[in-house]
Parts: C-alpha cells; sequence; structure tokens
C-alpha cells in the first residue's frame, strides 16, 4: 500500500475516511458474514457438542478420544492446495473461491443437521462420524476464507481491515454457537438447538452469494515453482513420503476412534496416547521438518533421486503440494537451523494446558459442580469473552512495556499457574473464598443478590480466561515474528496448526486421569506442564538476545 504523503492531521483524516470508506464496502461486509460462517461450526462441534455428551452421561474417556475430531483443524494445511482445484458441480458455476465456500458450508449444515437428528446414548457413531465430516468441511472452509481475504484485499479492503471485521463476525458466531446454544439446551431438547445451528448454518451462505470471487493471474500462477529443490522428481519423492508418513498417522488415529464408538467399554486412550502418540508427532512434524532440514543445506542444484522419475501429472500435483507444505518448512530450517528445534518446543507446548482441558470445560462445570447450563453460559460464555478481551488489552500493554519475550513468559506462567484456580473449584473453593473474603468481593456481591457459587466460578473463569488472551495474544505476535514475508501466511497456518496438535493427541489420555485421579489432580498436573512452556520461553528468550540486531 502507498504511504499516506501531507501533514500529519490531512493524514489522519483522510485514512479515517479510507477505514470508514472501506467498512461500508461490500468486500468488508461479506468479510463479517464469511466470519461468522468460520466461527459458528468450530463452536458446535469442538466445545457444544461436548456439553450435550455430558447431559447424556456418555463417558469422559470418550468425549476426550471423540474430541480428535479437532485435528482436523491442526492439519488442514495438508489438503490446502486441493482448494486450487475446481469445486465440485454444481458449486463451480460460483468460482473457484466461492465455489469451495459454498460446498463447504452446505457440507457443514448437512453434518449439524445429521447430529440434530441423532441421540448419544443410540446413535454416538453416526454423530462422532457427521461431527468429524463437519470438522474436516469447517476446516477446509477455513482455508478457502482465508485464502478469499487474501486475495481480495486491495487498497479500499486492505488485509489489516478484512482481517479484523473476520475476527468480529468469527467472535459473535462463537457466541452464539457456545453460550448461546447452552441457554437454548435449558428451554429446548439438545436436538432442537442442533436444528436450529444446522439452519443458522444454512442461512449464513449469503456471504459467500454476495462475496465477489477473486480475479487471480492464472498465467502467472501457473509459471510460479519451488525454489529449493531444482529436480521436480526430488520433490515429488519428498512429498510422497511426507504424505505416507501423514497418512499413517490418520489411519491410526481414525482407527482408533472408531474402535473408542463402537466399544463398550471403550479401549485404553492413556495407553495409546503413550504408545502411538509419541510415534504420531515424530511422523507429522519431526519427519517433516528433518527432512526440510536435510533439503536445506543441499548443495545446490543437487539432486539425490535423480533416477526416479515420475510421469508429468504426478509432479504437477506434487509441486503444488510441495509448495505448499514443504517449501515453508524447508524456508524456516534454513533460517532457524538448530534453533528450530528450539522454536517447535515453544510451539508446541506454549499452549498445551489450554488444548488439552477445552474438551473437559463443560462436564466439569455441568457434571462435577452441579451448575446449570445457563450458569455456565453467562459465566463461561459471556463473562468470559469479556475476559478474553481484558487479556488481550493487557498483552498489548505489556509487549510495548517489556518486549515480546518477557510478555511471553509471562503468558506461559499465567496459563499455567490458573490451572490452580480450577484445582481450588474442585475441591470447594477454600482458596477462591479466601481471596472473595480478603478483597471484600464476596460481600459486595452478595449485597448485590449474586449467588456465592456464582461468584466462585466467574472468579476462575476471570483468572484463566484473563491468562487466555494474555497468552494468546503475545503467542501471535510470536508466530508473526516467526512468519516470512514470502511464506507468512502459510508458515503462520502451519504454526497455528501445530499448536493443536499435542494437546489435542493428549486428551484421551486425560480422559482416563480424570476418571482415575479426579479433577483437581488433573489440574495441579496441567499446571506443571506449563512449566515447560515457560522454560522453552526462557531458553528462546536467551536465543533471541544473541541475535545481531536487524
Amino acid at each position: 500500500m502507498a504511504e499516506v504523503s501531507g501533514p500529519p492531521k490531512a493524514q489522519s483524516s483522510n485514512l479515517l475516511l479510507r477505514a470508514a470508506h472501506a467498512l461500508g464496502s461490500r468486500k468488508a461486509a461479506t468479510m463479517t458474514a464469511l466470519g461468522f460462517s468460520a466461527g459458528l461450526p468450530f463452536a458446535l462441534l469442538t466445545g457444544t457438542i461436548n456439553a450435550w455428551f455430558s447431559a447424556a452421561n456418555v463417558d469422559l474417556a470418550t468425549i476426550g478420544v471423540l474430541s480428535w475430531i479437532g485435528l482436523a483443524y491442526a492439519f488442514k494445511f495438508l489438503w490446502s492446495p486441493v482448494v486450487n482445484m475446481a469445486p465440485p458441480f454444481p458449486f463451480s458455476r460460483f468460482g473457484r473461491r466461492r465455489g469451495w465456500i459454498l460446498t463447504c458450508q452446505c457440507g457443514i449444515a448437512a453434518s449439524i443437521l445429521v447430529i440434530a437428528s441423532s441421540d448419544p446414548s443410540t446413535g454416538l457413531a453416526v454423530m462422532a462420524i457427521a461431527a468429524a465430516a463437519g470438522a474436516f468441511a469447517s476446516a477446509t472452509q477455513d482455508i478457502s476464507i482465508d485464502t478469499w481475504r487474501i486475495e481480495v484485499a486491495d487498497e479500499t479492503a486492505p488485509i489489516d481491515l478484512l482481517s479484523a471485521v473476520y475476527q468480529f463476525g468469527y467472535r459473535v458466531a462463537a457466541f452464539i454457537g457456545g453460550a448461546g446454544a447452552l441457554f437454548l439446551a435449558d428451554a429446548l431438547p439438545w436436538n432442537i438447538v442442533f436444528g436450529i445451528g444446522g439452519l443458522i448454518m444454512l442461512l449464513a451462505t449469503a456471504g459467500a452469494l454476495a462475496a465477489p470471487e477473486p480475479v487471480i493471474d492464472r498465467a502467472r500462477e501457473a509459471t510460479k515453482a519451488p525454489a529449493s529443490l531444482a529436480s521436480p522428481h526430488l520433490r515429488a519423492s519428498v512429498v510422497l513420503a511426507v504424505l505416507a508418513a501423514w497418512a499413517w498417522a490418520a489411519i491410526t488415529l481414525v482407527a482408533f476412534m472408531a474402535t473408542a464408538v463402537a466399544s463398550d467399554p471403550a479401549p485404553d486412550a492413556k495407553g495409546f496416547t503413550q504408545t502411538y502418540g509419541p510415534l504420531i508427532v515424530i511422523a507429522t512434524v519431526i519427519f517433516p521438518c528433518a527432512l526440510a532440514a536435510a533439503i536445506a543445506h543441499l548443495p545446490a542444484g543437487r539432486t539425490l533421486l535423480d533416477r526416479l522419475h515420475y510421469p508429468l501429472r504426478v509432479t504437477a500435483s506434487t509441486d503444488r503440494l510441495y509448495e505448499a507444505i514443504v517449501e515453508p518448512f524447508v524456508e524456516l530450517m534454513g533460517r532457524l537451523k538448530w534453533a528450530a528445534v528450539l522454536v517447535l518446543a515453544v510451539i508446541l507446548s506454549y499452549r498445551l494446558t489450554d488444548a488439552v482441558w477445552g474438551p473437559f470445560a463443560f462436564p466439569f462445570y455441568l457434571n462435577e459442580l452441579q451448575y446449570t447450563k445457563t450458569e455456565v453460559a453467562f459465566a463461561s460464555k459471556t463473562f468470559g469473552v469479556v475476559m478474553l478481551i481484558a487479556g488481550v488489552s493487557i498483552a498489548a500493554w505489556a509487549m510495548i512495556r517489556v518486549g515480546r519475550m518477557a510478555s511471553m513468559i509471562t503468558g506461559a506462567i499465567a496459563a499455567a499457574v490458573t490451572n490452580l484456580l480450577y484445582a481450588d473449584l474442585a475441591v470447594g473453593s477454600p482458596g477462591i473464598d479466601s481471596f472473595l473474603t480478603f478483597t471484600g468481593l464476596m460481600s459486595l456481591g452478595e449485597g448485590a443478590g449474586a449467588d456465592p457459587r456464582m461468584l466462585r466460578l466467574m472468579t476462575a473463569i476471570a483468572g484463566e480466561n484473563i491468562a487466555a488472551g494474555f497468552a494468546g495474544a503475545v503467542f501471535v505476535a510470536y508466530l508473526s515474528s516467526l512468519s516470512s514475508r514470502l511464506h507468512g501466511a502459510v508458515q503462520f497456518a502451519v504454526f497455528s496448526s501445530l499448536t493443536m496438535l499435542i494437546g489435542t493427541l493428549g486428551r484421551g489420555a486425560l480422559g482416563d486421569m480424570i476418571k482415575t485421579d479426579g479433577y483437581a489432580n488433573v489440574f495441579i498436573m496441567t499446571m506443571w506442564i506449563g512449566g515447560i512452556a515457560v522454560i522453552a520461553c526462557a531458553l528462546e528468550w536467551i536465543r533471541q538476545s544473541r541475535l545481531p540486531p536487524e
């Protein structure tokens, strides 16, 4: 974007006028609607459905295993090149971007409606399959929407503005799919609640129908070629090796999930995680990173597998996959070198406590603590959202005042320590009661007619959500600083996906541990696990402090 010249006041006035004009544009309006269509299925399929399972007394270990459908979001970069192909008929008539968005939206709506027509006590397997299909379609929609946003951005609708209104739409949808659904579920059956969600998802297609289709220079796009390996046959070999490793991981996970849903009693999720969890992490993360590191240090022009020759059709397809999946890893490994090990440790551990805990929030609130769905909806999904925003605001101030890495360590410590609030809540809230009494908040709340039980819950949620908002904001800033300009969008998607990987894999084992050890002991354990991120951030801060100034 060209810089605006002129006096400061004129510049500010001009920027405000341009911002106001952009906010009223067709692109901004449709971006808000697309953000809504992205946030709703994520809230319903990865959060709210667990409340339904909890109300139906589905086993906690099974809920933990079913939460692995969230891996669709963790691995969405794997099939991202698919959205560059023509959408299936009849959606192809709307263009490549809009066509894929509409395809996904209809798939998501169908999946939610199938869930709405099912019952956890008799059709848990059907619900699991529909939720997995919906999550896959939702993750694919995210890819399509992100690509649309990048391609339609211009001087009148800059990428920063489109990203902001996207977040607004996303948060509104998450509130409706979370708190709104819980409020409805107190008055209506869960089937009706999800049926309404499916119908809203169908109405959200209006955003894609109203969106302008990006205009892309196909000739220029077709001439792009991956840079790090000269041989298309070597590129194909690398891609096929990575795909084989990922396919094994996917088949292993899906097979275990199918067994867990169909078997009574459920298989040992803790044993599966301990045995296969490290192998899955190696196959999906360590192996491609090791390949990328080897490629990054190959002498220029060297090809190791010149004797392998693939058909042109194969190399044309694998080149797209190589550029989308492998090339960003190669650039990153070449730039970070051995420091990539430390960076990956930070990425994989920083949001671990949040990622592991997610699916068990509703069972903890509703079953263990016996709060009503309305109480949880207010405390977690209404009051909690305000606390998240407060945490983000504090993080913005902290990064200016003390710097990014100091804020990173603060966020890691806060995210770990606030697990103790939930441990205290699980044993009757003696610590929270002391805090409320000491600060006078208990007397103030009771004087205003507030239920002491709600005050305890809101205190725990306030602490945890402020920490989560703080840690999330500084983590996004850290990931953005790692991303190169050439591969920024892809690397950021890969980074954000990797943050979900270990946490999602650990949920099955966590469900078993809650059953055997209780919530309080598990919260104390997750607090200590959060210490891994604190140590990794401290080492990363030391590494960055030794880098030469840019």
